[in-house]
């Protein structure tokens, strides 16, 4: 991870708080006990509406359709807690993106109210087993309070920066992200830390937003804000390089629906050489 400057770091806390304050608002709401700090009103500066961190425009229904739980088959949601589901902030469903399979170890970057793990943690069944990585305190605490409350024991939620990943090198058969990447004030060195922890054959499969080609990233920022997962995006060629850069092949970026005029939720692969 390259050294951070004052910019990118006010950027960082930016993120973090947008999202410690969605948290404080799911746990308000499905009334969880929080261990550092008391529930946040519902319209506290730092939140952003339980369905539309990801976009940032609150809780509006045009934008449902585009983020959150709405991006996840019915039946998969019902298995899960309900704070879970409404702490669902991403633009698509990467656990059906990477197609996990019986026994295989996962590791979700930005791993947030934890609904990606535990849904990755029921298709890899209990010999398994689904790691989170996230930088936001309340947001680990929503997570393992989901996951005491789904029963799943073949889950762990480590505190820590996607940049930086907190697991020795080739732990993990497949990474999955929902709408993180984009956040990263340091793309190369999340794609490098991928990269690292995947063992050789290893697969990436990642939700996240990324721009036309055309679009310049003074264009992007018009379109919405960094912490709302807009203005950080990478074009789908910036997004090909880079994964190529970092070592991976057979690389795909598809798009699947768009958020912002030129920007789409989109579907990342790619292997890591076996």
């Amino acid at each position: 991870m390259s050294e951070v400057t004052e910019d990118q770091a006010e950027t960082v806390e930016q993120v973090r708080r947008r999202y410690a304050g969605a948290a404080r608002e799911v746990q308000a709401r499905a009334l969880l006990p929080m261990t550092s700090s008391g529930p946040a009103p519902a319209d506290d500066a730092a939140g952003c509406g339980t369905s539309g961190c990801c976009e940032g425009t609150g809780t509006q229904a045009a934008a449902d359709a585009d983020f959150g739980s709405a991006l996840y088959p019915g039946a998969q949601l019902g298995e899960l807690p309900e704070s879970a589901v409404l702490a669902s902030l991403g633009c698509g469903n990467p656990t059906a993106v990477a197609d996990l399979n019986e026994g295989e170890r996962v590791l979700d970057l930005g791993s947030g109210g934890g609904i990606d793990v535990l849904l990755s943690a029921r298709r890899v069944g209990p010999t398994g087993f689904a790691y989170g990585v996230d930088m936001t305190q309340e947001m680990l605490e929503l997570a393992r309070a989901n996951a005491a409350e789904a029963g799943a024991t073949n889950v762990e939620f480590l505190e820590g920066r996607i940049e930086a990943v907190p697991l020795p090198d080739a732990s993990v058969d497949v990474v999955i992200s929902n709408c993180v990447i984009n956040l990263s004030v340091d793309k190369p060195a999340v794609l490098a830390e991928m990269f690292r922890v995947l063992v050789p054959g290893g697969r990436v499969g990642v939700s996240d937003v990324v721009s036309e080609d055309h679009l310049t990233p003074a264009e992007r920022a018009e379109r919405g804000d960094f912490a709302g997962c807009i203005a950080g995006a990478l074009s789908r060629s910036e997004y090909l390089e880079g994964l190529a850069a970092a070592g991976f092949v057979d690389a795909d970026v598809r798009f699947t629906h768009e958020v912002r005029p030129g920007l789409h939720g989109a579907i990342v692969r790619a292997v890591k050489p076996a």
